[in-house]
């Protein structure tokens, strides 16, 4: 059984993205025409926020919240959650503006979130089984497979793809890993997540995507945003190591393990 169209919210963060989203807007919309858009913008000085309260007045589908300045992507995506989830949706997607996240791979995504009694995180993933990157240079793809390896190593995690910032998330995931404030910007922000889920129990399975590089505009990943992401996930690999040796945690009855499929 598929998931309820109308209770479908796809959250795209945006900055300077006035070119792409019309186009990313059509996509999702011909690959889920009953799912709703909330485009998060960063006061695009490019006109992009504009350009989204137009859609929005042509379309009831499309809803807009402005911010103030350029705040961050974890920060965007935490507040599409809560409007989202303030208004019942009960599937939360993040997918980014610039075309790289297929909408046409978002019904299979929806299909497997939306399954009766399923606990599951779904991830676009890349890097598992039949995934794929086009148009990235080499040197991306090994520093993207090399962060991969290096999170799944540190935090052991099975997923292949947790910095994979194309996902569904069941309202009832975010109301439980969202209980403690997440402080995380890029790459770290998607890592966090997946770890607080599986931690909790809940499933997570990887559908494979094609990964093509944006055509229009300018990517906004930078030195530091993989530098936070490089440090915290060593921390919290640390972390996660002395709970487990700790004799309280070995006392304890421990969480059921998420599982991973893809």
């Amino acid at each position: 059984m598929s998931a309820r169209a109308e209770s479908v919210l796809v959250i795209v963060p945006t900055y300077n993205e006035s070119v792409n989203l019309p186009l990313i807007a059509r996509r999702l919309f011909a690959a889920v025409p009953h799912a709703h858009l909330l485009v998060v913008d960063d006061a695009s000085p490019d006109g992009t926020g504009e350009l989204a309260d137009d859609l929005a007045a042509g379309d009831e589908r499309v809803h807009v919240l402005h911010r103030s300045g350029k705040l961050g992507l974890g920060t965007a995506y935490l507040q599409g959650f809560a409007w989202g989830m303030e208004r019942g949706y009960s599937l939360l997607v993040e997918m980014d503006a610039d075309g790289s996240h297929p909408p046409e791979t978002l019904p299979a995504m929806l299909e497997s979130a939306g399954e009766p009694d399923a606990r599951r995180l779904v991830i676009g993933s890349r890097w598992t089984r039949g995934g794929a990157v086009e148009n990235w240079p080499k040197r991306r793809e090994v520093l993207s497979r090399g962060a991969n390896i290096y999170t799944r190593t540190l935090l052991r995690i099975p997923v292949k793809d947790a910095t994979a910032g194309f996902r569904v998330y069941p309202a009832e995931i975010l109301r439980e890993v969202l209980t403690t404030p997440v402080e995380a910007r890029g790459y770290f922000f998607q890592i966090l997540l997946t770890v607080r889920a599986i931690d909790a129990g809940f499933e997570v399975v990887e559908v494979p995507i094609l990964f093509r590089e944006r055509e229009h505009g300018v990517s906004k990943m930078s030195g530091a945003i993989i530098y936070e992401a490089m440090t915290r996930v060593a921390l919290l690999g640390a972390q996660r190591l002395g709970r487990r040796r700790s004799p309280a945690a070995e006392s304890s009855k421990p969480l059921p393990p998420g599982a991973v499929t893809g």
